[in-house]
């Protein structure tokens, strides 16, 4: 598992908050508001009331007159959907429900790591008492203590109340699932087209060749993924390439990772970064052309 340093480097209650990796690259994100939130869970709920009344309406069109069924399989499937769909489409789509995929947002580890899929089951179950529980009550009691007294509604309400208050009054937005799940809720960067990197490199030094001067085998390439060149992007590309010392140890780290043997010259670290990033780039693109999609060095799929 990654392991990374949590900052709020400005302190100041911004949104803004900065993940290091084992690499040592800071990664700058942004918290999703409340609103965000809020938005996709409506879309998330919505869609899921949407799928069950019409899955109810078929059921009533091919079987009129057959109510006790129908309302079994009603209950049924809003049972199914509560439980699964968040946890369903968070894992399979990276942390990004339809509703959070539409708010542009998605959820993180907040740790730095690869987004498990323990927690995000333990960030979804607990919507279960958070959310479900409480609203069973308030709306339809019937179904689970016809006699509920006027107390228990009382505590619904308080409980809705608490959970709907509590992200505000932590700095992070986490609600109880993220507590337990250790995970964070985060703005998805929107994706701009900039000059390709190997010709900024170029660009920046007219006379370097536009030849590789290191290359790599498809199994040194095979080790990372679309995340990892996105952070190396970022490293060549920030203010860190100007450090040395900062581009010298990740240039150190990946060629253990990959098994590097050939030398690499003093001073050229950054031109070797340069090489992978590029090579790297065009193997994920090839893989992308059949069907095939790495996310991360975690990532174990063909």
């Amino acid at each position: 598992m990654a392991v990374a340093r949590y900052l709020d480097r400005r302190g100041d209650g911004s949104r803004r908050r900065e993940i290091v990796t084992p690499e040592g690259i800071p990664i700058q994100f942004t918290l999703a508001s409340i609103g965000e939130r809020m938005t996709a869970l409506t879309i998330d709920i919505a869609l899921i009331l949407a799928a069950v009344f019409a899955a109810v309406l078929f059921a009533s069109i091919a079987s009129p007159g057959e109510d006790d069924w129908i309302s079994a399989l009603a209950l049924l499937l809003v049972t199914l959907s509560r439980h699964f769909y968040f946890a369903f489409f968070e894992i399979r789509g990276h942390g990004a429900t339809p509703g959070k995929r539409a708010a542009g947002i998605r959820v993180i580890d907040a740790r730095g790591g690869s987004l498990e899929a323990s927690a995000v089951l333990a960030r979804n179950l607990v919507r279960e008492l958070e959310l479900w529980m409480p609203l069973t009550f308030l709306f339809a009691s019937h179904l689970v203590w016809p006699d509920a007294p006027v107390w228990m509604w009382i505590v619904a309400c308080g409980w809705l109340l608490v959970v709907a208050f509590l992200p505000l009054f932590n700095k992070d937005n986490l609600r109880v699932g993220d507590l337990i799940g250790g995970t964070l809720v985060v703005v998805q960067p929107k994706v701009q087209l900039r000059i390709d990197l190997a010709d900024a490199v170029v660009a920046a030094r007219p006379t370097a060749a536009r030849t590789a001067t290191y290359t790599f085998t498809e199994a040194q390439l095979e080790v990372y993924g679309i995340y990892e060149l996105q952070v190396l992007e970022g490293l060549l590309r920030g203010e860190a390439a100007a450090d040395a010392t900062a581009v010298s140890t990740v240039a150190d780290k990946i060629r253990a990772k990959i098994q590097y043997a050939e030398k690499v010259p003093l001073g050229q670290d950054e031109r070797f970064l340069a090489d992978f990033y590029t090579a790297l780039r065009a193997h994920l693109e090839k893989r992308l052309l059949f069907g095939k999609r790495r996310e991360d060095k975690f990532d174990k799929r063909a």
